[in-house]
Protein backbone atom coordinates (compact mmCIF):
# COMPACT_ATOMS: atom_id res chain seq x y z
CA UNK A 1 0.00 0.00 0.00
CA UNK A 2 2.77 2.38 0.94
CA UNK A 3 4.59 1.43 -2.18
CA UNK A 4 1.29 2.11 -4.63
CA UNK A 5 1.18 5.41 -2.51
CA UNK A 6 4.70 6.00 -3.28
CA UNK A 7 4.27 5.37 -7.04
CA UNK A 8 1.19 7.54 -7.48
CA UNK A 9 3.07 10.32 -5.74
CA UNK A 10 5.73 9.96 -7.94
CA UNK A 11 3.58 9.94 -10.65
CA UNK A 12 1.67 13.54 -9.28
CA UNK A 13 5.09 14.43 -9.34
CA UNK A 14 6.23 13.86 -12.81
CA UNK A 15 2.86 15.49 -14.38
CA UNK A 16 3.53 18.80 -12.47
CA UNK A 17 6.96 19.43 -13.05
CA UNK A 18 5.69 18.00 -16.95
CA UNK A 19 3.51 21.09 -16.68
CA UNK A 20 5.21 23.75 -15.42
CA UNK A 21 8.12 22.70 -17.87
CA UNK A 22 5.57 23.07 -20.57
CA UNK A 23 4.50 26.34 -18.65
CA UNK A 24 8.38 27.72 -18.74
CA UNK A 25 8.94 26.83 -22.42
CA UNK A 26 7.71 29.02 -25.60
CA UNK A 27 7.80 27.91 -28.66
CA UNK A 28 8.55 30.22 -31.56
CA UNK A 29 9.76 30.39 -34.94
CA UNK A 30 12.52 32.93 -36.31
CA UNK A 31 13.55 33.39 -39.92
CA UNK A 32 17.62 31.52 -40.20
CA UNK A 33 21.09 32.54 -40.53
CA UNK A 34 22.45 36.20 -39.95
CA UNK A 35 18.98 36.98 -39.18
CA UNK A 36 17.96 34.67 -36.51
CA UNK A 37 21.40 35.38 -35.00
CA UNK A 38 20.45 38.52 -34.74
CA UNK A 39 16.92 37.62 -33.08
CA UNK A 40 19.04 35.39 -30.58
CA UNK A 41 21.55 38.12 -29.21
CA UNK A 42 18.28 41.08 -29.33
CA UNK A 43 15.04 39.48 -27.96
CA UNK A 44 15.73 35.55 -27.68
CA UNK A 45 18.73 34.93 -25.41
CA UNK A 46 17.76 37.95 -23.07
CA UNK A 47 14.39 37.17 -22.87
CA UNK A 48 15.51 33.82 -21.11
CA UNK A 49 17.98 35.00 -18.88
CA UNK A 50 14.87 37.56 -17.79
CA UNK A 51 12.38 35.20 -17.01
CA UNK A 52 14.18 32.05 -16.49
CA UNK A 53 12.61 30.06 -19.59
CA UNK A 54 13.53 28.14 -22.58
CA UNK A 55 12.87 29.25 -25.51
CA UNK A 56 12.79 26.52 -28.59
CA UNK A 57 13.23 27.97 -31.97
CA UNK A 58 11.97 26.50 -35.33
CA UNK A 59 13.47 28.04 -38.10
CA UNK A 60 11.00 28.44 -40.53
CA UNK A 61 9.82 31.43 -42.89
CA UNK A 62 6.88 33.12 -43.07
CA UNK A 63 4.66 30.67 -46.02
CA UNK A 64 5.87 27.54 -44.26
CA UNK A 65 5.00 29.00 -40.73
CA UNK A 66 1.51 29.55 -42.22
CA UNK A 67 1.35 26.02 -43.47
CA UNK A 68 2.21 24.72 -40.27
CA UNK A 69 -0.23 26.44 -38.03
CA UNK A 70 -3.17 25.21 -40.98
CA UNK A 71 -1.81 21.62 -40.24
CA UNK A 72 -1.56 22.22 -36.70
CA UNK A 73 -5.10 24.26 -36.64
CA UNK A 74 -6.67 21.51 -33.53
CA UNK A 75 -3.19 21.41 -31.91
CA UNK A 76 -1.13 24.12 -32.68
CA UNK A 77 2.59 23.45 -31.62
CA UNK A 78 3.93 27.57 -32.04
CA UNK A 79 3.63 29.89 -29.60
CA UNK A 80 4.76 32.75 -30.78
CA UNK A 81 4.95 33.61 -34.56
CA UNK A 82 6.93 35.73 -36.70
CA UNK A 83 5.86 36.64 -40.15
CA UNK A 84 7.24 39.13 -42.97
CA UNK A 85 5.08 39.87 -46.10
CA UNK A 86 1.64 40.21 -45.00
CA UNK A 87 0.85 36.94 -44.08
CA UNK A 88 0.03 37.72 -40.17
CA UNK A 89 -3.07 39.24 -41.69
CA UNK A 90 -4.74 35.83 -43.67
CA UNK A 91 -3.27 34.00 -40.31
CA UNK A 92 -5.46 36.37 -37.99
CA UNK A 93 -8.39 36.44 -40.66
CA UNK A 94 -8.64 32.34 -40.44
CA UNK A 95 -8.51 32.56 -36.66
CA UNK A 96 -4.89 31.00 -36.04
CA UNK A 97 -3.84 33.99 -34.42
CA UNK A 98 -5.18 35.20 -30.82
CA UNK A 99 -6.18 39.29 -30.37
CA UNK A 100 -4.04 41.33 -27.81
CA UNK A 101 -5.76 44.16 -25.97
CA UNK A 102 -4.04 47.63 -25.58
CA UNK A 103 -3.39 47.02 -22.01
CA UNK A 104 -1.65 43.48 -22.16
CA UNK A 105 1.37 45.24 -23.66
CA UNK A 106 3.53 47.34 -21.45
CA UNK A 107 4.92 49.30 -24.36
CA UNK A 108 1.99 49.66 -26.40
CA UNK A 109 2.10 53.20 -26.03
CA UNK A 110 5.64 53.82 -27.28
CA UNK A 111 4.55 52.30 -30.41
CA UNK A 112 4.00 54.09 -33.77
CA UNK A 113 0.38 53.61 -34.29
CA UNK A 114 0.47 51.76 -37.72
CA UNK A 115 2.36 49.53 -35.90
CA UNK A 116 -0.64 48.41 -33.78
CA UNK A 117 -3.09 49.09 -35.39
CA UNK A 118 -4.43 45.64 -36.09
CA UNK A 119 -3.34 44.01 -32.63
CA UNK A 120 -6.98 43.41 -31.34
CA UNK A 121 -7.79 41.64 -34.73
CA UNK A 122 -5.29 39.44 -34.28
CA UNK A 123 -2.53 41.06 -36.50
CA UNK A 124 0.67 41.04 -34.18
CA UNK A 125 2.59 44.11 -33.59
CA UNK A 126 5.68 45.07 -35.60
CA UNK A 127 8.85 44.81 -33.87
CA UNK A 128 10.16 46.79 -36.65
CA UNK A 129 9.73 47.12 -40.37
CA UNK A 130 11.47 47.51 -43.63
CA UNK A 131 10.20 50.55 -45.83
CA UNK A 132 10.19 50.49 -49.51
CA UNK A 133 11.34 53.46 -51.19
CA UNK A 134 13.97 54.44 -53.48
CA UNK A 135 17.75 53.20 -54.00
CA UNK A 136 19.70 55.06 -55.98
CA UNK A 137 23.43 55.17 -57.35
CA UNK A 138 25.31 58.16 -55.52
CA UNK A 139 28.14 58.17 -57.97
CA UNK A 140 25.52 58.81 -60.39
CA UNK A 141 22.62 60.85 -58.63
CA UNK A 142 24.93 62.57 -56.33
CA UNK A 143 21.55 64.79 -55.14
CA UNK A 144 18.96 62.09 -53.74
CA UNK A 145 15.88 62.33 -55.93
CA UNK A 146 12.97 63.67 -54.37
CA UNK A 147 9.94 61.99 -56.06
CA UNK A 148 8.99 58.40 -57.38
CA UNK A 149 9.05 60.13 -60.74
CA UNK A 150 12.80 60.40 -60.89
CA UNK A 151 12.04 57.04 -62.27
CA UNK A 152 10.74 58.68 -65.68
CA UNK A 153 13.73 61.01 -65.08
CA UNK A 154 15.32 61.38 -68.47
CA UNK A 155 18.61 61.46 -66.69
CA UNK A 156 17.91 58.15 -65.21
CA UNK A 157 17.14 56.45 -68.70
CA UNK A 158 18.50 53.28 -69.69
CA UNK A 159 19.52 52.57 -65.70
CA UNK A 160 16.28 52.22 -63.67
CA UNK A 161 15.51 48.93 -62.34
CA UNK A 162 12.25 47.25 -61.33
CA UNK A 163 11.57 44.30 -59.32
CA UNK A 164 8.89 41.94 -60.56
CA UNK A 165 5.56 42.33 -58.69
CA UNK A 166 4.12 38.89 -59.70
CA UNK A 167 6.68 37.02 -57.56
CA UNK A 168 8.09 39.35 -55.43
CA UNK A 169 6.71 40.98 -52.33
CA UNK A 170 9.49 44.02 -52.62
CA UNK A 171 7.96 44.15 -56.03
CA UNK A 172 4.61 44.51 -55.20
CA UNK A 173 4.47 46.92 -52.71
CA UNK A 174 6.56 49.16 -54.76
CA UNK A 175 4.44 48.89 -57.62
CA UNK A 176 1.34 50.20 -55.45
CA UNK A 177 3.46 52.67 -54.25
CA UNK A 178 4.06 53.63 -57.93
CA UNK A 179 0.55 53.33 -58.78
CA UNK A 180 -0.26 55.70 -55.68
CA UNK A 181 1.78 58.45 -56.57
CA UNK A 182 0.48 58.38 -60.47
CA UNK A 183 -3.06 58.53 -58.74
CA UNK A 184 -3.86 54.87 -58.91
CA UNK A 185 -5.97 53.41 -55.40
CA UNK A 186 -6.20 49.98 -54.64
CA UNK A 187 -9.51 49.15 -56.63
CA UNK A 188 -7.40 50.46 -59.91
CA UNK A 189 -3.39 50.16 -60.92
CA UNK A 190 -3.71 50.83 -64.35
CA UNK A 191 -2.41 53.85 -63.68
CA UNK A 192 0.47 52.62 -62.15
CA UNK A 193 0.84 49.98 -64.61
CA UNK A 194 0.77 52.65 -67.19
CA UNK A 195 3.50 54.50 -65.38
CA UNK A 196 5.85 51.35 -65.47
CA UNK A 197 4.93 50.62 -69.40
CA UNK A 198 6.03 54.06 -69.84
CA UNK A 199 9.50 53.77 -68.65
CA UNK A 200 9.88 50.01 -69.38
CA UNK A 201 12.03 50.82 -72.80
CA UNK A 202 14.16 52.43 -70.35
CA UNK A 203 13.93 50.06 -67.60
CA UNK A 204 15.30 46.43 -66.87
CA UNK A 205 13.35 44.07 -64.65
CA UNK A 206 14.58 41.60 -62.28
CA UNK A 207 12.34 39.36 -59.91
CA UNK A 208 15.17 38.41 -56.61
CA UNK A 209 17.33 40.41 -54.57
CA UNK A 210 20.82 39.63 -55.82
CA UNK A 211 20.22 40.46 -59.28
CA UNK A 212 19.59 44.31 -57.53
CA UNK A 213 22.98 43.77 -56.19
CA UNK A 214 24.44 42.47 -58.96
CA UNK A 215 22.88 45.18 -61.38
CA UNK A 216 24.05 48.15 -58.93
CA UNK A 217 27.46 46.55 -59.09
CA UNK A 218 27.88 46.32 -62.77
CA UNK A 219 26.93 50.22 -63.42
CA UNK A 220 23.78 49.06 -65.11
CA UNK A 221 21.12 50.28 -62.24
CA UNK A 222 21.26 54.02 -60.99
CA UNK A 223 17.42 54.17 -59.66
CA UNK A 224 15.64 51.23 -58.51
CA UNK A 225 12.17 51.03 -55.76
CA UNK A 226 13.39 48.83 -53.06
CA UNK A 227 13.93 48.06 -49.18
CA UNK A 228 15.66 50.22 -46.85
CA UNK A 229 17.31 47.24 -45.02
CA UNK A 230 18.76 45.64 -48.68
CA UNK A 231 20.33 49.59 -49.39
CA UNK A 232 22.58 48.65 -46.63
CA UNK A 233 23.38 45.19 -47.72
CA UNK A 234 24.64 46.74 -51.01
CA UNK A 235 26.86 49.84 -48.88
CA UNK A 236 28.45 47.17 -47.06
CA UNK A 237 29.41 45.28 -50.05
CA UNK A 238 31.27 48.59 -50.80
CA UNK A 239 28.76 49.71 -53.55
CA UNK A 240 28.10 53.39 -53.53
CA UNK A 241 24.20 53.41 -52.96
CA UNK A 242 21.90 55.19 -50.86
CA UNK A 243 18.20 55.04 -50.04
CA UNK A 244 15.79 57.60 -49.90
CA UNK A 245 11.84 58.47 -48.33
CA UNK A 246 10.61 59.95 -51.55
CA UNK A 247 8.80 62.88 -50.59
CA UNK A 248 5.06 61.17 -51.28
CA UNK A 249 6.14 58.88 -49.00
CA UNK A 250 6.86 54.64 -48.77
CA UNK A 251 5.54 51.51 -47.99
CA UNK A 252 5.28 50.02 -44.83
CA UNK A 253 6.56 46.00 -45.08
CA UNK A 254 5.41 44.55 -42.29
CA UNK A 255 7.31 42.17 -39.89
CA UNK A 256 5.18 41.11 -36.82
CA UNK A 257 5.72 38.86 -33.79
CA UNK A 258 2.21 37.25 -32.83
CA UNK A 259 0.20 35.23 -30.82
CA UNK A 260 -0.85 31.97 -31.51
CA UNK A 261 -4.43 31.17 -30.97
CA UNK A 262 -5.37 27.76 -29.11
CA UNK A 263 -2.43 27.93 -26.23
CA UNK A 264 -2.18 27.46 -22.84
CA UNK A 265 0.68 29.93 -22.38
CA UNK A 266 -0.38 33.23 -23.40
CA UNK A 267 1.02 35.06 -20.45
CA UNK A 268 4.37 34.08 -21.20
CA UNK A 269 3.64 34.61 -24.71
CA UNK A 270 2.19 38.04 -24.33
CA UNK A 271 5.55 38.86 -21.72
CA UNK A 272 7.60 37.40 -25.08
CA UNK A 273 6.19 40.05 -27.56
CA UNK A 274 5.81 43.09 -25.58
CA UNK A 275 9.73 41.79 -24.59
CA UNK A 276 10.26 42.33 -28.47
CA UNK A 277 8.98 45.49 -29.04
CA UNK A 278 10.27 47.05 -26.49
CA UNK A 279 12.97 50.72 -27.52
CA UNK A 280 16.21 48.34 -27.03
CA UNK A 281 15.27 45.49 -29.57
CA UNK A 282 13.51 48.00 -32.32
CA UNK A 283 17.23 50.20 -31.38
CA UNK A 284 18.96 46.65 -31.92
CA UNK A 285 17.24 45.91 -36.06
CA UNK A 286 18.03 48.92 -37.14
CA UNK A 287 21.75 49.54 -35.91
CA UNK A 288 22.58 45.57 -36.99
CA UNK A 289 20.60 45.30 -39.77
CA UNK A 290 19.01 48.76 -40.56
CA UNK A 291 15.87 47.88 -40.38
CA UNK A 292 13.61 50.94 -39.42
CA UNK A 293 12.43 51.13 -35.41
CA UNK A 294 8.64 51.26 -34.82
CA UNK A 295 8.93 51.94 -31.32
CA UNK A 296 8.84 56.09 -31.06
CA UNK A 297 11.35 56.35 -28.27
CA UNK A 298 14.21 54.91 -29.89
CA UNK A 299 17.18 57.48 -30.20
CA UNK A 300 19.37 56.61 -32.86
CA UNK A 301 23.00 57.66 -33.91
CA UNK A 302 23.39 60.37 -36.92
CA UNK A 303 24.48 57.58 -38.99
CA UNK A 304 22.13 54.96 -38.21
CA UNK A 305 19.18 57.80 -38.57
CA UNK A 306 20.33 58.64 -41.58
CA UNK A 307 20.27 54.99 -43.28
CA UNK A 308 16.68 53.88 -41.57
CA UNK A 309 13.16 55.52 -41.63
CA UNK A 310 13.19 57.95 -38.35
CA UNK A 311 11.28 60.06 -36.34
CA UNK A 312 8.00 61.32 -36.07
CA UNK A 313 8.25 63.26 -39.42
CA UNK A 314 9.18 60.19 -41.57
CA UNK A 315 6.77 57.94 -40.09
CA UNK A 316 4.34 59.99 -40.45
CA UNK A 317 5.25 59.52 -44.40
CA UNK A 318 4.27 55.88 -44.31
CA UNK A 319 1.78 54.22 -46.38
CA UNK A 320 0.01 51.04 -45.07
CA UNK A 321 -1.31 48.72 -48.04
CA UNK A 322 -4.21 47.04 -46.84
CA UNK A 323 -3.35 43.30 -46.68
CA UNK A 324 -6.44 41.78 -47.25
CA UNK A 325 -7.49 43.74 -50.48
CA UNK A 326 -3.60 42.70 -51.61
CA UNK A 327 -4.18 38.98 -50.92
CA UNK A 328 -7.71 39.39 -52.80
CA UNK A 329 -6.36 41.23 -55.49
CA UNK A 330 -2.89 39.68 -56.35
CA UNK A 331 -3.88 36.81 -58.80
CA UNK A 332 -5.57 39.07 -61.05
CA UNK A 333 -2.71 42.03 -60.18
CA UNK A 334 -0.30 39.64 -60.86
CA UNK A 335 -2.38 38.68 -64.49
CA UNK A 336 -2.03 42.43 -65.40
CA UNK A 337 1.64 42.82 -64.22
CA UNK A 338 2.72 39.95 -66.42
CA UNK A 339 0.84 41.46 -69.65
CA UNK A 340 2.02 45.28 -68.99
CA UNK A 341 5.69 44.37 -68.53
CA UNK A 342 5.66 42.10 -71.82
CA UNK A 343 4.24 44.44 -74.33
Amino acid sequence: MIVKSLALAALASAAFVGVASAQDTLVINSFGGSYEETHRELVITPFEEMYGVKVEVVTAYSADTLAQLRAQRENPQFDVVHFSGGLETAAAAEGLLAPIMPDELENYDEMYPFAVAGIEEGVGPMYKTAVIGLLYNTDRIPEAPASWNALADEANAGHVLLTDAASNTYGMLGMLMINQVAGGTLDDITPGLEFVQSILPNATVVSKSPEIQQNFAQGNAWIAPYAQDYAYTLIKAGLPVDFVLPEEGGVVAPITVNLVAGRENRDLALKFIDFSIRAEASKGWAEALRYSPTNKTVVLSEEVAGQVTYGEEQASRLVTFDATKIAENKPSWNEAWTRAIAQ
